[in-house]
Parts: structure tokens; C-alpha cells; sequence
């Protein structure tokens, strides 16, 4: 029941109830002064003096009762009243004493209780709101002290990640200044390793810059119709340069018709590319390193398969590689470091993309990640 509601009744039973039960005693009252008056005029032998003194007794009797009415009628509305303002009360009383206790215990900072009122009114749908705000509010500090954990570790692998290229870096620097490198030869290692090194740490600055913007959803996507196989060998052509400094095979194969087009940003499909391979020459255990490329058509889809011959990953933690910042057992304790954010990206692009991303793989044989694109069809003008 309303508040409003409650108080209308309430007033309504204060004035209602006395004035039906003063009516009732009225009526009462009139029934039995009419019953002793036919009995009177029912007497045979008239009694002058005995109805004198009877009528003085009738007098005193109603002033007695006309006392006791009021008074009844007094009592009643006090009780009355007192009923009705202490069921008020209860209802506003009850839910205020809770709610104040709960903003004590948020002032507090202490999120874990429940705010637990029953009813229909304003005080108790108040009461309710302001429990589901509690919610939301515990919510938001408990994803707080997750996102702070998260951060405090993302500093802790980039921090890893820059110190172990630059290093490298500076240690090549030295052997080129002392005199080490003196053989054409060893100049082109030296050189080559600084130079991957260098990509290393440019690709981690871009990461960031990428993750700052995924936060903000602010990701700058531009849009346009792609050659599935112009687009695709490029790809191949720029990765077989990085794969060959590194010692990896790369192979490359393309089974889509050259006609196929897709809707996609160039640069950030290159990115999701990039982010995969990255992943797999972190972690490539064998001394041949092989990585493969595949496109395939499937239908409104197209397919690119990028299978690798690395340690591959157990089936644990599979379906849990592309959430942000998690890393298998393996990688966590692994010299490579990682920031926990390049397969992440990988799925925030493609889900963008109106695609899809996942994998398989086998421990100590490799790992397979796909990839799919809608292609674009054109509509028949009528």
C-alpha cells in the first residue's frame, strides 16, 4: 500500500470509526428510552409519586450514560489514533532506520551488506533503488581493483618487454663501437638484430597507443573494398622480409578466386596479421621455425588460417587467450615476457570487422589461429 494511501485511511479510520460507534450507542441509547416508555404506558395502577421518582432516576441514568458515551467516544479516539499513527510510523520508520544504517555503512566504505525491505510504498521502493545502487556501486569498486591490477601488471610486462630489446640493442651498439663486428659479415648481424630489435619495440609503442584508444573506443577504422588477393600477397611479400632475418619459413598460399572483395581497414587487418605472427615467433621452441599462411574461401566468408610449429597451447587455456591480459602458465613464466594485450586486439578488430576469431592447437606440435572476413558482394541495381 501507498504512503499516501496509508495516511488517507488512517485519517479516514481517526474521524469514521468514533463517529460509527457514537451513532451506534445513540441509537442504542433512543432503542432503550422508547422500550421504558411503552412499558410505562402498559402499567394498569397508576403510581403518582413512585413515576415521579422513577423519572428523576430515568434523568440521572441517561446523564450517566451520556458520560460514559463521551468518554467511550474519547477512549476510542485515542486508541484509534494511536493505532493508526503508530501503524504509520512502522511504515516510515522501518525502511528510514535501514537506510540510514546503509549510508553509514557506504560512508564507511563497506559495500558488503543488503539492504533487505519488503512493502509496496515510496520508503520501500526508495529502499530498493538505493539497494541496487549499492550493487552497482560494489560492482564498480571490485571492477576498479581488478582494472588497477591489470594496469600495475601491464606495466610490469612493458617495462619487461622495452628492457629486454634495449638490452640488446645496446649491447650490439657496444660491439660494433669496440671493434667486434670487424667482418662484413658479422656488421650484417649486428645490424640486423638491432634493426629487429627496434621493430620489437615500435610494434609495443603502437600496441599501447592501440590499447589507450580500444578503452576510449576511439580506434580509427577506415573502411574500404580490398582485393582478397592483391591485398594478401602484399601481406606475404612484407612478412617473408621480417621471417627471413629471423630464420622462420614462411609459407604462403591463397585459394580464393582473384575477383573476391572484402570491406575491411587495411591497416588494422595488417595489425591482426602482425599480432598473431608475433605471438607465434615468441614462443617457436624448434630450431626450423616454419609459419604458414592460408586463404581460403568459405562461402560469405573468407578464411585465413596461421599455423605455426611452436610449443603450442594447452587445451586449458584455449578459450581464454583472446581476453585481455591473460596468459597461459607457460608464457607467464617464460623469459619472453608479454604485455597480455596483442590477442585482445586481435579480437576487438575483428569483432569491429563483423568477423571472428579462434584457435586450435597441440602442446609440442603447434597452434592454428583463424580468422574470417565477410566478403563484399554487390547488390544488383534494379
Amino acid at each position: 500500500m501507498k504512503l499516501r494511501t496509508k495516511i488517507i485511511v488512517g485519517f479516514l479510520m481517526i474521524i469514521l470509526v468514533p463517529l460509527l460507534l457514537f451513532a451506534a450507542t445513540l441509537y442504542g441509547l433512543g432503542e432503550y428510552q422508547a422500550q421504558q416508555h411503552v412499558t410505562e404506558e402498559m402499567s394498569e395502577e397508576p403510581t403518582y409519586d413512585i413515576s415521579i421518582l422513577d423519572s428523576a432516576s430515568r434523568t440521572a441514568r441517561v446523564q450517566l450514560m451520556t458520560k460514559d458515551l463521551f468518554f467511550s467516544a474519547f477512549m476510542i479516539l485515542v486508541i484509534t489514533g494511536l493505532s493508526v499513527g503508530s501503524w504509520i510510523y512502522r511504515s516510515v520508520a522501518g525502511p528510514l532506520v535501514k537506510l540510514k544504517k546503509a549510508t553509514h555503512n557506504i560512508k564507511a566504505g563497506n559495500l558488503d551488506f543488503v539492504l533487505d525491505v519488503e512493502g509496496t510504498d515510496e520508503f520501500s521502493e526508495l529502499c530498493k533503488d538505493f539497494e541496487d545502487m549499492r550493487k552497482r556501486l560494489k560492482e564498480s569498486a571490485e571492477e576498479r581493483v581488478v582494472l588497477d591490477k591489470e594496469n600495475k601488471e601491464l606495466i610490469g610486462n612493458i617495462s619487461h618487454d622495452l628492457k629486454t630489446p634495449m638490452t640488446a640493442i645496446k649491447g650490439y651498439v657496444e660491439g660494433i663501437m669496440d671493434g667486434i663486428a670487424d667482418t662484413p659479415e658479422k656488421m650484417e648481424r649486428y645490424i640486423r638484430t638491432i634493426y629487429n630489435k627496434t621493430n620489437e619495440m615500435d610494434h609495443l609503442i603502437n600496441e599501447l597507443t592501440f590499447y589507450s584508444k580500444i578503452d576510449t573506443n576511439r580506434i580509427p577504422y577506415t573502411f574500404s573494398k580490398l582485393n582478397v588477393e592483391d591485398y594478401f600477397n602484399d601481406c606475404a611479400e612484407e612478412l617473408s622480409v621480417e621471417m627471413e632475418t629471423r630464420n622462420i619459413e614462411l609459407v604462403y598460399a591463397n585459394y580464393v578466386d582473384n575477383k573476391v572483395q572484402i570491406i575491411a581497414d587495411g591497416e588494422q587487418i595488417r595489425r591482426v596479421i602482425h599480432n598473431i605472427i608475433s605471438n607465434s615467433i615468441k614462443y617457436m621452441d624448434k630450431k626450423k621455425g616454419i609459419i604458414q599462411i592460408r586463404v581460403k574461401d568459405v562461402g560469405d566468408f573468407i578464411q585465413i588460417e596461421i599455423e605455426d610449429n611452436g610449443k603450442g597451447i594447452a587445451a586449458k587455456d584455449l578459450t581464454n587467450i583472446f581476453d585481455r591480459f591473460y596468459r597461459t602458465d607457460v608464457s607467464r613464466n617464460s623469459s619472453k615476457g608479454g604485455s597480455g594485450i596483442g590477442l585482445s586486439i586481435v579480437k576487438k578488430i575483428m569483432e569491429d570487422h563483423g568477423g571472428k576469431v579462434w584457435a586450435t592447437s597441440r602442446e609440442g606440435i603447434g597452434t592454428i589461429m583463424y580468422f574470417v572476413l565477410r566478403k563484399y558482394q554487390e547488390v544488383p541495381a534494379e
